[in-house]
């Protein structure tokens, strides 16, 4: 299937994959975007793309404030539906991601890097000839899912909003303690208190990463680091722009 296809690449590094994009498919245009602005002014510049292919994660300096599931905003956003087809390294870093991804219809597939460029030629060629629309994704990546609920889904619904946000002001380094996070958070010295009870202790116990459903605000604090590329990213994306930027703090 060689038609004229309007493939989107939108990545840091996407004048790597051009080149072999453009000879698999030369009957195409192959547009890259190497930033959110790029990515924007592309998707909005035209009707639409027959397929966008994203990274994931960006590894570059915009990689706590810009990746895939920013692209499928900026889709929807400009209503430009198009299959995605998302890339990724297959590291642990991406699983958070990757669990709300998959929760999306119009991401079509997904492509391992390390697998080469055949394997996307292919899934392109799935994508474009009909087979990733409608159904489950064409490929999906093995996915060691948390015992408990998804990230995206806890911080969707009641108090869970109340927790994202002040779990990005911890993850930005906006807060190191109760105080900091009532004051960056703008909740009461009462709720930031709670954080460990009523908040975020039970995401953290029952997706199995502590022992007991009251968790230590030390134990919270360090679970915000550790997903802080995630939490950052579900922020921006829902209404919590202000506390989803880092803050770098100088010694």
């Amino acid at each position: 299937m060689d038609e004229a296809l309007r493939i989107l690449v939108a990545s840091p590094l996407a004048l790597i994959i051009q080149p072999a994009l453009a000879a698999r498919f030369p009957a195409g245009t192959v547009t890259v975007a190497q930033d959110r602005e790029q990515v924007s002014a592309a998707v909005r510049g035209r009707l639409r793309h027959d397929i966008v292919v994203s990274d994931l994660l960006w590894n570059s300096a915009d990689e706590f404030s810009f990746d895939g599931l920013d692209v499928l905003a900026i889709l929807r956003d400009a209503d430009r539906p198009a299959p995605v087809v998302m890339a990724t390294q297959g590291h642990g870093a991406e699983q958070d991601h990757l669990e709300e991804v998959l929760a999306h219809e119009e991401v079509r597939g997904i492509y391992r890097k390390s697998a080469g460029p055949q394997p996307l030629f292919e899934i392109i060629r799935e994508v474009a000839g009909g087979a990733g629309t409608g159904g489950p994704p064409i490929a999906r990546p093995p996915l060691e899912a948390p015992p408990g609920p998804h990230i995206h889904d806890w911080f969707s619904r009641g108090r869970g909003r109340t927790a994202a946000r002040m779990a990005g002001a911890i993850a930005s380094g906006r807060a190191v303690s109760h105080a900091t996070l009532a004051e960056a958070a703008n909740v009461r010295y009462d709720t930031a208190a709670k954080i460990g009870r009523e908040y975020l202790g039970e995401l953290i116990w029952k997706r199995g990463e502590h022992v007991e459903p009251t968790v230590p605000a030390s134990v919270v604090y360090r679970w915000c680091g550790e997903h802080a590329r995630y939490i950052l990213s579900w922020c921006r994306r829902n209404g919590h722009a202000d506390v989803a930027t880092r803050v770098i703090r100088r010694r």
